[in-house]
């Protein structure tokens, strides 16, 4: 049995992790209602924006704009990763890189796959299956970023994209549900696809009760397509880093709440033992007391 003395110092030592861990979950809890707020607004932005464009696009035609066009063969692949700089945070960053793993592994054979990391764990997963990375961003994720690191990002991949570096851009990102669920989620950027409800009309599968919104655009859905469509990918990108930095502090904030209870049920544990061990002691003290009181009597 462990001496009363190995005991206090477990039971020291956790207590010591439970107050880390608590302050932890304060912190993480303080930043996810800021995010949370963030992200509340400018959802409903990105999806209506995404919508109005999807709507817009349709009825322009694929030729209005590069960005609209399908390639008719994918042999290069960019996949957007967004994950945290930090671990503590249970299974988040270990869902999003199973996620990519398993979206990678789909792919028709012979697709090259590239990747763009936001977070270090991101960067650290494409560097173990020895992958091509082409550009990496940390210490966004987490903080208090600004729409200028979507828009950088965005520039670059629709540049490359243009170029004809890429068939295809992807991005894999976290969507905040609850505090207990975040989904990882795969949203195609390049070349962006029209609305669903535009291909459900071409495919005839639309519904009759389906309202299909009609914008009216000056000058034209084509001028209008020219300024909207990129702005589109940095709205997108943007978007995504928001859901995964709620999605960290959600997940942060939860793994510290377990920790903490543990360290609460280990405080119990070992005051048990304590108390075991000390009730020992104190037996063994009075059994030597007593043999030397009859020793003395004898």
């Amino acid at each position: 049995m462990a001496t009363l003395k190995e005991v206090k110092t477990k039971i020291s030592g956790v207590k010591k992790t439970k107050q880390i861990t608590k302050a932890m979950n304060m912190v993480a809890a303080s930043r996810l209602r800021s995010t949370q707020r963030r992200m509340s607004a400018f959802r409903p932005y990105a999806l209506k924006y995404g919508e109005v464009l999807g709507s817009l696009a349709g009825r322009a035609g694929e030729g209005a704009s590069p960005l609209l066009v399908p390639r008719e063969e994918v042999k290069k692949v960019h996949l957007v990763i967004c994950t945290s700089d930090r671990g503590l945070c249970g299974g988040f960053n270990n869902n999003i890189l199973e996620a990519a793993a398993a979206w990678v592994q789909a792919l028709e054979e012979g697709v090259e796959v590239s990747f763009t990391a936001f977070g270090k764990k991101a960067r650290e997963w494409v560097r173990k299956i020895k992958g091509e990375l082409t550009d990496v961003h940390l210490g966004v994720v987490g903080t208090v970023f600004g729409f200028n690191v979507a828009s950088t990002s965005g520039h670059k991949l629709i540049t490359e994209f243009l170029a004809g570096t890429y068939d295809e851009v992807h991005i894999l990102y976290p969507e905040f549900q609850s505090m207990s669920r975040q989904v990882p989620s795969v949203q195609r950027l390049l070349p962006i696809p029209a609305s669903s409800v535009e291909e459900a009309e071409d495919s005839g599968e639309r519904a009759d009760d389906t309202y299909i919104p009609e914008h009216i655009c000056e000058p034209s859905p084509e001028a209008m397509l020219n300024a909207m469509l990129p702005r589109n990918v940095h709205i997108q990108i943007f978007r995504a880093l928001l859901e995964t930095s709620t999605s960290e502090h959600a997940a942060r904030m939860v793994a510290m709440d377990n920790a903490t209870r543990a360290c609460n049920d280990m405080i119990k544990d070992l005051n048990r033992v304590f108390n075991k061990a000390r009730q020992a002691a104190i037996t063994n003290d009075l059994m030597d007391i007593v043999g030397g009181a009859e020793a003395l009597r004898g």
